[in-house]
């Protein structure tokens, strides 16, 4: 699974599913176990997926999962091996299912076993200020510090040469060496994940969990949510300023730098050496290629090839940007 911190409630039978979803699609072994629900390149054969959207063709040709969510539109790109299981939504049904793997996962209430770094085994170890709040299942390396009023939640783990400053908040997540996490962060928390409904909106579980590799730094009042069916990735070496939220699923290269109050939606990529100039916003589900450059102020709503350099809303190449703003 991709987060070990939430616990999965499978095997599910097929059959349970497809009740809980309202579907009356036939498979031929509808009391086949389910083990789990992964997106389309990581579910297995003893998996559920799901599949969506067009823009997803390739990954759904191959995929391994032994059963997906779909609609009628789609089906004929799935794998022989792969069973359909059609619906009139495929994220809410998705949803739903998610919910029944981990129940766990849709609400984010505070964690109530804390207990005052004082009382744990890191108070001679970790160099800390006053009111520090450690959760179960934490861990922490060597030579590392924490700042006042800062809460590590229950299942965290935290490298070596790590500084986490004040009044942070971090759960959900793996955070590894030589990281700082200045002030007023968030880290790990569910995802702005819903589906709208007169009856009351819909949440989407976010099972996935934030991975934060070596050499990285967040800068002050930055939010990072943890993916859904996918983790959110900082890649090496990359450097955040302050005011930047990450939503979930993102995924940042190594030796990235993102300046002030920069915004991404859900589930874009990012490649290595790329420059972001504040208050950008990047739209979801794009890729942006390897030592691309974002002016600040732009808007970049499609995919952006390797070595561009773009500017403007929507974003576009620099020097035609310049050229339509003398």
């Amino acid at each position: 699974m991709i987060n070990p911190f939430f616990q999965n409630k499978g095997p599910i039978k097929i059959k349970e599913i497809l009740t809980k979803i309202g579907s009356d699609s036939f498979i031929k072994n509808s009391d086949k176990n389910i083990l789990d629900v992964r997106d389309l390149v990581n579910a297995t054969s003893k998996d559920i997926t799901f599949f969506h959207s067009k823009k997803y063709e390739s990954l759904a040709s191959t995929t391994k999962a032994s059963c997906c969510i779909t609609t009628k539109q789609l089906s004929d790109v799935l794998p022989k091996n792969c069973e359909v299981i059609e619906v009139n939504n495929v994220l809410v049904s998705t949803a739903i299912i998610t919910q029944m793997f981990y129940p766990d996962s849709v609400t984010d209430n505070f964690d109530n076993q804390v207990l005052n770094i004082e009382k744990t085994s890191y108070n001679n170890s970790v160099n800390h200020g006053q009111n520090i709040l450690i959760g179960r299942n934490v861990k922490i390396g060597s030579n590392c510090s924490i700042g006042h009023n800062t809460i590590i939640e229950s299942n965290v783990v935290v490298g070596d040469n790590c500084s986490i400053g004040s009044n942070v908040i971090i759960r959900n997540t793996l955070i590894k060496n030589n990281v700082s996490i200045l002030d007023g962060c968030i880290i790990g928390k569910k995802g702005f994940g819903f589906f709208p409904s007169k009856n009351g909106n819909i949440r989407y579980p976010h099972i996935g969990i934030v991975i934060i590799e070596d050499n990285c730094e967040i800068g002050c009042g930055s939010t990072i949510d943890r993916g859904s069916l996918s983790n959110t990735i900082i890649g090496k070496n990359t450097f955040i300023d302050n005011q930047v939220h990450i939503a979930h699923n993102n995924k940042i290269g190594e030796n990235c730098i993102i300046a002030g109050q920069v915004g991404f939606a859900g589930s874009s990529t990012l490649g290595n050496n790329v420059m972001i100039g504040g208050q950008a916003g990047i739209s979801g589900h794009l890729k942006v290629g390897n030592n691309v450059q974002i002016g600040g102020g732009s808007g970049v709503v499609k995919d952006v090839p390797a070595n561009s350099k773009v500017m403007g809303y929507p974003a576009k190449d620099l020097k035609k940007f310049i050229k339509e703003n003398k």
